[in-house]
């Protein structure tokens, strides 16, 4: 009687790892083919792209770092730089602060929650076109609703979008419109604050400023970080609304009075699809994500000082 040897037991586990490993790469393969042709691919070509001298129609003139030595001399360069800058030391500061306080408001057990976070949250899913026009009717300097406002309690409105020196922060005013994103996010961390931290915070005679300081703020720490980093990215890629808003055509090719409104990634589209400039505007690309990754890096080393990490769980 012949006598079948039973499979090794390292075997059976090697081929179900196999199986297993075959299975995930099956499930994982459209985002990574997606990410192969429509990021990683892009990528790369952008790089090479920011060596060369192209103009879509002549084939690609390889100029090594031409594109980047030239930056320097670019007035325009700098000046979108200034612009995304400041528009984010106007951004940053107000929006996300704005963001807490409602939903701080919402936290207080507020009736028809759902209602509520519905309503801040409607104005991000709106079509940026119409939300740049109706804002262009709101900070009309003349008959402008927000100049109306402001009137009524016998304050002189700005030339908001005329004037460069509001351009800036009128749009700054228009970006406060769609915290709503944040809003929520920031009630889900509020919510999940443990209640008996409160509890023993109120037994130490805490008042509801101590409390906020010392409890809710290191609590949520970490998604307050996450929404700085997260925001800082976003303010310096603006681009929409200033396009609507100020677009070229309507200010004999400068992106709204004395190019108040040339941001830096509006200054990109205009080399590359207005003078065709793509290598210089693929160079351009290189610059703004190594400036965000420096910024980015300078935020990692001081979330190591000011955010809470250990919840106690």
């Amino acid at each position: 009687m012949a006598v079948v040897a039973a499979p090794a037991r390292g075997s059976f586990r090697k081929r179900f790892l196999n199986e297993e490993a075959r299975a995930g790469y099956l499930f994982v393969s459209p985002f990574i083919v997606g990410f192969l042709i429509f990021t990683g691919g892009p990528l790369i070509a952008s790089l090479y792209l920011s060596l060369t001298s192209y103009d879509v129609i002549n084939p690609p003139f390889f100029v090594g770092l031409d594109n980047y030595t030239a930056l320097p001399s670019d007035e325009r360069f700098w000046h979108s730089l200034q612009n995304s800058f400041t528009y984010l030391a106007l951004h940053l500061p107000t929006g996300l602060p704005f963001a807490l306080i409602l939903a701080l408001l919402l936290n207080l057990r507020v009736k028809a929650l759902s209602f509520w976070r519905g309503a801040f949250y409607l104005p991000k899913v709106t079509p940026l076109v119409a939300a740049s026009v109706l804002w262009l009717r709101i900070l009309s300097p003349n008959n402008g609703l927000l100049n109306d406002a402001l009137a009524t309690v016998g304050i002189q409105g700005p030339a908001w979008t005329i004037d460069a020196q509001w351009v800036k922060p009128s749009l700054a005013i228009m970006a406060l419109w769609t915290v709503g994103t944040w809003v929520i996010i920031y009630l889900a961390a509020l919510q999940d604050v443990p209640k008996e931290l409160y509890e023993a915070a109120n037994l130490d005679g805490a008042n509801a400023i101590q409390r906020l300081w010392n409890v809710t703020l290191p609590m949520i720490s970490r998604v307050i970080f996450f929404s700085v980093v997260v925001v800082t990215i976003a303010s310096l890629n603006i681009f929409d609304q200033a396009y609507v808003m100020f677009p070229p055509q309507v200010f004999g090719g400068q992106a709204g009075p004395q190019d108040s409104a040339l941001f830096y990634m509006l200054y990109l589209f205009q080399q590359a699809f207005t003078y065709f400039h793509m290598g210089y505007a693929s160079a351009l690309a290189w610059v703004l994500f190594f400036i965000t990754l420096a910024i980015t890096a300078v935020q990692l080393q001081v979330s190591k000082r000011l955010v809470y990490t250990d919840t106690g769980r």
